[in-house]
């Protein structure tokens, strides 16, 4: 037979499961048991899947690499984003921008709102630009740096900004899921948001209510104003703060709500970033090396390395520092180290190489039949609403886990499930809702997906650290399971056919 020829065959469903199974434990072994990288584990489980697609179901190797082909072209987009983002935050900490809304940040935010104030920044910022990642890599980051300031553990700042930051991705008409979503479902984009509001809004009321408990926690203790002044006067000493640091966030955010492509939105804030780096008194090359390679602290890791406390007093006295007792400067300059060595495209390329793993394994997956097969299994048993709903809830997770694409979680299940909506007079929009309520939200939780995968590297926090903060994204389709057992805000074809697109 020729190689163009293909004799090929759906799997069964054993052959689906065992699939699944042996890849986890692949990708489990190697990360749980061995404690290495994900990526390796990723490739065996794909190099077991190619096998077993071109001996078993006899796919011809072209097929499979078409498959491989097609699941990297669904991620390019997000991982050119990725790469951007990465230059940005290389230039911004050079350029003194994140640097200058720490700075400004620790004076206004106090440790009882910062939780509350967090969430809300970034739900507002992710709103207005329809990005999550954008958010979480500009305010979000400064977010994260004036946590280290208030005494706020990362992991919980994180988890925070993530939950502000999706939820804007998630309801906002500029997001590029919420406008996929209504499409892949047949309906149309603000019916689809007027629906997420049910599920969303209730989740978001519960988000606010645990940032304002936890809250009071910090607003218990005692603030460190002295750890406060350190961090301010250390970035002053390795900065020069203005003002001027709020313009490249704010024409970057600017350009979005007015709809600009993301790219070129995108890479505006790597320009305006350059700029800053030169107003800092830096030359071309520094410039240049640092959107490649990110920033590298002088003074706080000077600080940080110092070998006693006389040679911290030597470098704070050669600054002007006078009034930071040595011990913590020395403290303050390793946080600050930590935190602001980071950024640069070249930080980017362990996550795009995780995300081209997992997007190859997806494609072989999906390629191959065997999550067309699981799904279709699932829906065999079930009948009412509510079974319908937190069967796409646990499709949309599981594609997340096998795809490790945010993406293809919405495109797939919401395919496989159109049809049963519509036999059970369904109204489209509550497929669309759903889809959202899982597949964008729950994205991020995983550590080997292309948003978990970036959020970690960004943060510089593991993905199952931040996760149990991350309230909105798991607490979400949760409600939506619990709002449509009660029979609450179930929306029917009959209802209204006004927003229904058909083909």
């Amino acid at each position: 037979m020729k190689e163009s020829e293909s004799s090929h065959r759906r799997p069964t469903l054993l052959e689906a499961i065992v699939a699944v199974v042996v890849s986890f434990a692949c990708i489990g072994v190697g990360v749980l048991a061995l404690g290495v990288d994900v990526h390796v584990p990723i490739v065996i489980a794909t190099s077991f899947i190619c096998v077993i697609g071109r001996y078993l179901l006899h796919f011809q190797w072209k097929e499979i690499e078409e498959g491989i082909f097609r699941g990297i072209m669904i991620g390019l987009q997000a991982i050119l984003i990725l790469m951007i983002v990465g230059m940005i935050i290389g230039a911004w900490i050079q350029g003194g921008v994140v640097p200058t809304l720490i700075y400004y940040g620790l004076r206004l935010l106090s440790p009882a709102i910062f939780l509350l104030a967090t969430l809300l920044i970034c739900s507002i910022v992710s709103l207005a630009t329809g990005t999550s990642w954008g958010t979480s890599g500009t305010v979000g980051l400064a977010l994260i740096g004036i946590a280290a300031g208030l005494g706020v553990p990362a992991p919980l700042a994180a988890g925070v900004v993530i939950s502000g930051a999706y939820f804007g991705d998630k309801m906002s008409p500029l997001s590029d899921t919420t406008n996929l979503a209504p499409a892949v479902a047949g309906t149309t984009l603000f019916s689809h948001i007027r629906a997420m509001i049910s599920t969303t809004m209730t989740t978001y009321v519960i988000v606010i209510i645990i940032t304002v408990v936890l809250g009071f926690k910090f607003a218990g203790g005692t603030l460190d104003v002295s750890k406060i002044q350190a961090f301010q006067k250390l970035l002053a000493a390795e900065f020069h703060i203005s003002l001027l640091g709020f313009i490249p966030p704010i024409v970057v955010i600017l350009l979005a709500a007015l709809k600009f492509p993301a790219i070129p939105s995108m890479f505006a804030g790597v320009v305006l970033g350059g700029i800053m780096i030169l107003l800092q008194g830096n030359g071309l090359a520094t410039m240049v090396t640092s959107i490649h390679y990110g920033y590298t602290p002088t003074l706080s890791a000077q600080l940080a390395g110092a070998e006693n406390l006389e040679a911290v007093s030597v470098l704070l006295a050669s600054k002007g520092i006078t009034d930071v007792a040595p011990e913590l400067a020395k403290e303050v300059g390793q946080m600050l180290s930590d935190l602001l060595q980071r950024g640069g495209l070249d930080s980017m390329m362990w996550t795009v190489s995780l995300i081209l793993c997992a997007l190859s394994f997806g494609g072989v997956m999906e390629r191959c039949g065997f999550l067309e097969v699981l799904l279709e299994a699932i829906l065999k048993h079930v009948e009412s609403v509510t079974g319908l709903v937190t069967s796409v809830i646990i499709a949309c997770f599981a594609t997340n886990l096998l795809v490790g694409d945010q993406y293809t979680s919405i495109v797939l299940p919401g395919r496989m499930f159109k049809s049963a909506f519509d036999k059970k007079g369904l109204h489209p929009r509550m497929l669309s809702r759903t889809l959202e309520d899982s597949g964008t939200l729950t994205s991020v939780l995983i550590p080997w997906n292309t948003c978990g995968a970036y959020h970690t590297s960004l943060f510089g926090v593991p993905t199952l650290e931040y996760l149990p903060y991350a309230f909105l994204n798991y607490l979400n389709p949760l409600v939506a399971i619990a709002l449509t057992a009660m029979g609450k805000f179930i929306f029917w074809r009959k209802d209204t056919d006004d927003d229904i697109i058909t083909e």
